[in-house]
Parts: C-alpha cells; structure tokens; sequence
C-alpha cells in the first residue's frame, strides 16, 4: 500500500512539474552518481599506486598532483605543447605579479590555496587585472572560493600559450569577468573525486557528491558556463582528462575563440 501511494506521488510530481525543471533533477542525479563512481574509482587508482616505487601512503596527497594523462596521453595526448616543467606544476601554487596588472597563479591548487590567494589580492589592491592560470588543478573547494573572489573583485581570467588548466582550474577559471585562452593553451576536465585516505560509508560518499555536484554545478551556471563542459568532466575518469578544443572552448563559453599569441613582429 505504502509502495502504491510513494508511486502514485512520484506519478503525479512528473505530470505537474515542467520539462526544465525534470531536466534539472535528472542532470544533479547524473552527476552525483558519476562522482561517487569517482570515489570508489579513485580508491581503485589509490590502491594501485600504492604498489608504485617512491608511493608512500603515509604522505599526504594533493589530489590530483598531475594529471596522469599529461604523461600517458590517454584518452588521448594534450593538443599543444605545455611549456611548464612537470616539476614546476607540481609545486603548490605559486602568485607572481607580472607587468600589465597580471598576477601568474601557477602550480598545484592544494588544501589552503583559497586563503593564500585573497591575502595575495588583498595585498595588491586594484592593480591586479588578470590571473593567468598555469595548473593542473586540486583541490575543488579551494577553486570555487578562488573562482568567487576573483568575480567578487571583477578581475579577468587567461590560460596562456603553452600553459595547462585542467582538472579544477577551469573553475577558477570561470570566474573571471573577461575570460581569455590563448592559442596553444591547455585545458581538461576530469571526474571531481576525494582524494583523501578517508574510507567514506556509501551514505557519506553520496552526501558528498550531492553536496560538491550542487556547488559546482550552480557556480558553473552562475558564472555562463554551459553544461555540457561538466557533462564532460563527469564523464571522464579522474586519471584521464579530456581535453576541450578551441571549439568547445568557445561553445561552452569557458572562452571566446582562442587568441593568436602576439609576435611582435610589423603587420
């Protein structure tokens, strides 16, 4: 009876609501679901690793470090030459100031970047114009708030020749007011997933995915992004990355069509 009555209002909630918002649901459901398969994908990939010269469980882990595929090429192999040492974007991230009201934030976004971040914009008032992103991404809650700050205070965003944003930093990259990749700038998307050593309960884990799907999804959307570049991103396992093409750059709004880079030289 009480099976009955839960199908009966389920029935009668599909009749009443409106295609968009039946769409909607049906998107969240999707991509919480693609990333608790990440958790228990990356616990795989963790276990793997384990086995691995030079992997020492014991150490903390900034999630991802790299991106494999920078070295594997798979599912298929970055579509320009990044011009940074994989050492270099290993390193935490880094915030240099560089003329032009440009400040470089280059390297691994771990737990705290965030905070280093808004001290670094506080400390340099309105002369910053543009943050020219060179990572391979990590922690997803520290890019959001990074995202926000950086729209908060209507700064622009850049990839640059030769420079990799993947993982989570095409959401910081979102946030900027203007939004700038150049041409032979790197950027992939890949499955959010936990990174910690933490073994979640499945109530957890889906918790989680909810929670981090809503945030990003809305930021992404509040920020003109279209869904498809998630879509993506959630299709794509955590140690792959999918790599966007100067279509879909622009298609999904992340950038206009990539610019040619300067070469100084008389037209």
């Amino acid at each position: 009876m009480m099976l009955q009555t839960a199908g009966q209002r389920l029935k009668d909630y599909v009749l009443s609501t409106d295609d968009g918002t039946l769409i909607r649901h049906a998107f969240h459901a999707l991509l919480a679901a693609a990333i608790v398969l990440a958790v228990i994908d990356w616990r795989e990939i963790s276990a793997a690793n384990a086995e691995l010269p030079g992997f020492d469980p014991a150490q903390p882990q900034t999630m991802p470090v790299l991106p494999p595929a920078l070295t594997e090429g798979g599912p298929q192999a970055p579509p320009s030459e990044i011009t940074t040492s994989v050492e270099q974007l290993k390193q935490p991230i880094r915030f240099e100031l560089q003329p032009g009201g440009v400040l470089l934030a280059q390297g691994a976004i771990e737990l705290g970047a965030a905070a280093r971040f808004e001290q670094e914009i506080a400390a340099r008032g309105e002369y910053v114009k543009t943050v020219s992103l060179d990572s391979p991404g990590g922690a997803v809650g520290d890019a959001l708030a990074m995202s926000k700050l950086i729209r908060e205070r209507k700064i622009g965003t850049r990839v640059a020749s030769g420079a990799l944003c993947a993982s989570s930093c095409p959401i910081i990259m979102a946030g900027g007011v203007t939004r700038e990749a150049e041409d032979g700038a790197v950027i992939g998307v890949h499955q959010v997933f936990n990174g910690s050593k933490e073994k979640l309960s499945p109530e957890r884990a889906m918790s989680e995915a909810q929670r981090t799907t809503a945030s990003v999804t809305r930021h992404l959307g509040d920020m003109g992004i279209k869904p498809g570049l998630w879509l993506h991103a959630m299709e794509t396992p955590p140690d792959r990355l999918y790599y966007l093409t100067p279509e879909e750059i622009k298609k999904f709004a992340l950038a206009a069509t990539p610019q040619k880079v300067a070469t100084g030289k008389a037209k």
